[in-house]
């Protein structure tokens, strides 16, 4: 007869710290954007070199806080 180890379940505990998220934004979203930020300039400065490749940059705007 096995016995099977019985695995212990985890409390879905949330902790007492927001949950902040951001959108991703590319570029030419950092270009038009009204108010720029540190990270964005960086960013489209990067952007603007032959070959450059990215991603995009977390924008601080569209944070939110959940």
């Amino acid at each position: 007869m096995s016995k099977a180890k019985a695995g212990k379940k985890r409390a879905n505990q949330r902790s007492d710290r927001p949950v902040v998220r951001m959108s991703i934004v590319l570029s030419d979203t950092c270009e038009a954007c009204p108010t720029p930020c540190p990270r964005g300039i960086r960013y489209r400065l990067r952007m603007r070199e032959p070959g450059a490749v990215g991603k995009g940059v977390p924008c601080i705007l569209t944070r939110t806080v959940q």
